[in-house]
């Protein structure tokens, strides 16, 4: 680790291999706790190439628990965090709601790690069971059309850096990764990243795998389409700006779609917005979301797959994917 650390403070880049070779070595035990945060805190003093990011994916991705949801032909909407926007929880509302469209969603989180409440504080808040049980997974996706993939129960790897992310409470590179490394290895992605940059490299990544993706970044710095402004968007054959006109919205503030101070009022917001009684921009932004994901399986308009995820929302069909979920974790 002294040699790639010297390597890299002297601005250096490492190989593909020599990445890979760093995150098994770390979850193998073999660096001690300073030698892990030094070696994080150097990626975020500078950018990542693509063959380091590669590499890190690679590794993660080989020690994983994987779990085959083949069948489903599932989808996974997950942004990477690290935009410091303090949203409501955008991407998880919209797994629901493209649950309750009638696509199977392989949802991957995490506790929060440079926001106040990820993925998975509230999903845990609000009663749902985290396994990494394959007949639970699937008995999941079968009855709900949802199962969530807490990270940790994957990725033992990463048990010798949770606590050194934790205690910086920054964004660091694995925040890039957590999309890339869905241990269902789902067929279809909706992305979202928090700059444009990244975003290109995704959709370098992304062109070389199997995946139908759409990648996304809000032109204002959002890790997902916020709608206060213009969104960039990937897709496999295409690159488009998207405008809230696109889905037939108006834009709406920063402030319409900020999330809560504490995981319980994270929560509430959550159940508010799944019950039908958000407020215009928050159902707008949810819907979008999810839109998006719908639009990328059932290769479709982002117009088409607003209007099919506003209707799922506004019916209760995502509200009822929960409740059989939290239902099967009893």
């Amino acid at each position: 680790m002294k040699k790639i650390l010297n390597r890299l403070i002297n601005h250096e880049t490492i190989s593909k291999e020599e990445a890979k070779n760093v995150l098994v070595n770390i979850s193998a035990g073999e660096y001690n706790s300073s030698q892990i945060a030094a070696f994080l805190t150097v990626y975020m003093m500078r950018s990542i190439t693509i063959e380091e990011l590669e590499g890190f994916r690679d590794a993660l991705l080989n020690l994983c628990i994987a779990i085959n949801l083949k069948d489903y032909n599932t989808i996974d909407l997950c942004g990477t965090g690290g935009d410091g926007k303090d949203t409501f929880n955008i991407s998880t509302l919209a797994s629901f709601v493209t649950a309750g469209a009638g696509i199977h969603v392989a949802k991957h989180g995490n506790y929060g790690v440079s926001s106040k409440c990820g993925s998975s504080n509230v999903m845990e808040y609000l009663g749902i069971k985290f396994s990494n049980d394959e007949s639970f997974l699937k008995k999941s996706m079968e009855k709900a059309g949802i199962c969530i993939l807490h990270a940790p129960l994957f990725h033992p790897a990463m048990k010798n850096v949770a606590p050194i992310r934790r205690e910086l409470a920054v964004k660091t590179f694995f925040n890039m990764l957590g999309p890339m490394v869905n241990p269902a290895f789902p067929q279809n992605q909706m992305v979202g990243v928090f700059n444009l940059e990244l975003a290109r490299m995704y959709g370098y990544l992304y062109q070389n795998t199997n995946k139908n993706y759409t990648i996304v970044h809000a032109l204002d710095g959002y890790d997902e389409i916020s709608l206060t402004g213009q969104t960039k968007a990937i897709r496999n054959n295409a690159e488009q700006m998207l405008s809230p006109e696109d889905f037939g919205v108006k834009s709406h503030s920063q402030s319409d779609i900020t999330g809560g101070n504490t995981i319980e009022e994270s929560a509430g917001i959550f159940m508010k917005v799944l019950s039908g009684n958000g407020t215009n921009p928050q159902n707008n932004v949810v819907c979008a979301n999810a839109g998006i994901a719908i639009a990328t399986v059932k290769n479709i308009t982002p117009k088409e797959g607003f209007e099919i995820a506003k209707e799922t929302l506004l019916s209760g069909k995502g509200l009822e994917a929960l409740k059989k979920l939290q239902e099967l974790s009893k």
